[in-house]
């Protein structure tokens, strides 16, 4: 079994619960996620099964869609509604002027300060396993972007927004920090993921369903051609003879790419039918496109 399989995430799993049951549910031994979810939020969890898992580093970069509900005047340590509450202000602005200005100045390139509760790790370290034993560390801020907030409902002192961003946002962050700017605080009381790239939710699966359906039952229908999510990567196609050598990890001589001039770039390597068979890196002053991860073999070969 190999593709995308979009599954909507059930509040308070974590991303790698739902990838261990989807493994163990549909008897495959390689899946993985695109992009880690928070254990309250649900929403769009991409998942990598098979050979597909190669391509999880492309994927992961894809932008996100968020819809959440902001509580402000209540300040946690994990800055969601799992945390425990560490201030409260009655001071919720009451003027959606006031909170729009706000919001609106979030919208750009911002840096943001990972959470002490969250995956990252610092020197080796998991920073929620630092939390947990009550210990605070220095964390580097990252640039991340923020193509569009818009304010859905404001009824104070609840805040909801629907966020367009780039990949590695951190949205309970954005919340703190808005509640910051209004001098109340504020913290993600619930929180969706609405879309992966041109992945949205109508395209997920539930854990419901899968748990009863026959894993046999789980195909092209459901399954997402890898291809289709990285239509933002330019693509290449190939002749037989290139993609025989593309499939053996060997460098393939193409000197002009349309819409793309020299440097380098990662391309999307295609056979003559449009099929993906993996990423490379083209090197326009040299002419020549070298794989980066190889996702099929030739027939008669193990692959997908």
């Amino acid at each position: 079994m190999n593709g995308l399989l979009p599954v909507d995430k059930p509040q308070g799993w974590t991303s790698h619960d739902v990838v261990d049951w989807v493994r163990r549910r549909l008897g495959i031994r390689k899946a993985g996620h695109t992009g880690t979810l928070d254990p309250m939020a649900t929403g769009v969890l991409v998942l990598c099964l098979g050979g597909s898992t190669r391509l999880s580093p492309f994927l992961t970069g894809l932008d996100k869609q968020y819809r959440t509900r902001v509580r402000l005047g209540v300040s946690t340590d994990t800055l969601d509604a799992d945390g425990t509450v560490v201030a409260r202000s009655g001071g919720v602005p009451e003027d959606v002027e006031a909170i729009s200005c706000v919001v609106g100045g979030f919208v750009g390139q911002i840096e943001q300060i990972p959470p002490m509760f969250s995956a990252r790790k610092v020197s080796g370290q998991r920073l929620y396993r630092l939390a947990r034993s009550g210990r605070t560390v220095p964390r580097q801020s990252r640039v991340v972007n923020i193509y569009q907030i818009d304010i859905e409902r404001f009824d104070p002192p609840w805040l909801d927004l629907f966020v367009r961003c780039s990949t590695g946002t951190y949205i309970r962050v954005l919340a703190n920090d808005i509640g910051r700017e209004l001098g109340c605080g504020g913290h993600v009381a619930a929180l969706r993921r609405t879309a992966v790239g041109s992945i949205g939710q109508d395209a997920c699966v539930s854990v419901a369903w899968l748990r009863e359906v026959d894993p046999d039952g789980v195909d092209a229908v459901h399954l997402l051609d890898p291809n289709r999510a990285l239509q933002g990567i330019p693509g290449v196609q190939m002749t037989p003879d290139q993609v025989r050598r593309f499939a053996h990890g060997n460098p393939v001589a193409i000197e002009h790419i349309e819409t793309l001039e020299g440097g380098e770039h990662l391309v999307r390597a295609l056979d003559l039918e449009g099929r993906l068979w993996g990423i490379g890196r083209w090197t326009g002053d040299e002419g020549m496109l070298k794989p980066v991860r190889v996702i099929r073999k030739q027939e008669g070969e193990n692959g997908i």
